[in-house]
């Protein structure tokens, strides 16, 4: 007769603890690690101080100053962004950050989902789900961001047309996915440049190689999530509808 069968080992993923309170919507990864050094998170009934302590998401018993810890709901919501606001949580130099919007909101733990700039304005996502947002912001899964620009020159066709072909620039290669003229009145103009990757100030970086000033930058949409008249400085909770549509197939 054959011998007993060896009972087979768990082949869950295991990750380090701060890491699954993150990804449980509860906190930043950097809160957690602090939670944990300060000793108030434990693992099954045990008191650990490391942030890397391993654990299997969904299984081992988690729990903050001895309350058990549950995945939290996903929140996402919008946010128009006013010039000025850093998109961080804290900043070292001390300037006011998105999170002054969100200021005795009774939100949870939020954290933004891609940036824009301290002098760009508009719509941003922030949410508490740390593998989704990965899902918005990556080039290859992500929607498409469209932006209204304020520019100091009125760009003809052929310019256009660069901006679309697009520059290499420090390595990287910066190009618009769309460039038209919205309106222009003088000197100036109004761009609607649509962009599938969002780089490090890639549009003023683009515009610039063009010759072309800056004035003001506003996020109008991500996919089909448009701002509309979401007031500055105001925000308003996403439907799970509105979450799964920005979301790729199989992963809302």
């Amino acid at each position: 007769m054959p011998g007993p069968t060896l009972k087979a080992r768990s082949t869950a993923p295991r990750h380090g603890v701060a890491r699954v309170l993150s990804k449980l919507g509860l906190c930043s990864r950097t809160e957690a690690a602090r939670w944990v050094v300060a000793g108030r998170v434990a693992v099954n009934g045990r008191l650990v101080r490391d942030p890397e302590f391993p654990v299997v998401q969904g299984r081992d018993a988690l729990s903050l100053d001895g309350a058990p810890l549950e995945a939290a709901g996903r929140v996402v919501v919008a946010l128009n962004k006013p010039r000025g606001l850093v998109t961080t949580a804290s900043d070292e130099r001390g300037r006011d950050t998105v999170y002054r919007c969100l200021e005795d909101s009774g939100l949870p733990w939020l954290a933004p989902v891609g940036r824009l700039d301290q002098a760009s304005e508009g719509l941003l996502l922030m949410a508490n789900d740390p593998e989704w947002a990965a899902t918005i912001t990556d080039p290859a899964t992500g929607p498409d961001k469209t932006y209204h620009v304020q520019v100091d020159a009125v760009p003809d066709e052929a310019l256009l047309g660069r901006l679309m072909a697009g520059i290499d620039c420090g390595g990287e290669r910066l190009a618009a996915r769309s460039a038209t003229v919205l309106r222009s009145g003088g000197r100036t103009a109004w761009l609607e440049i649509g962009l599938d990757e969002g780089r490090n100030r890639q549009i003023r970086r683009l515009l610039a190689s063009q010759g072309l000033e800056t004035r003001r930058l506003v996020r109008v949409a991500i996919g089909g999530l448009v701002l509309g008249d979401l007031a500055k400085g105001t925000w308003r909770r996403l439907s799970d509808a509105e979450i799964s549509s920005l979301a790729p197939p199989g992963r809302s």
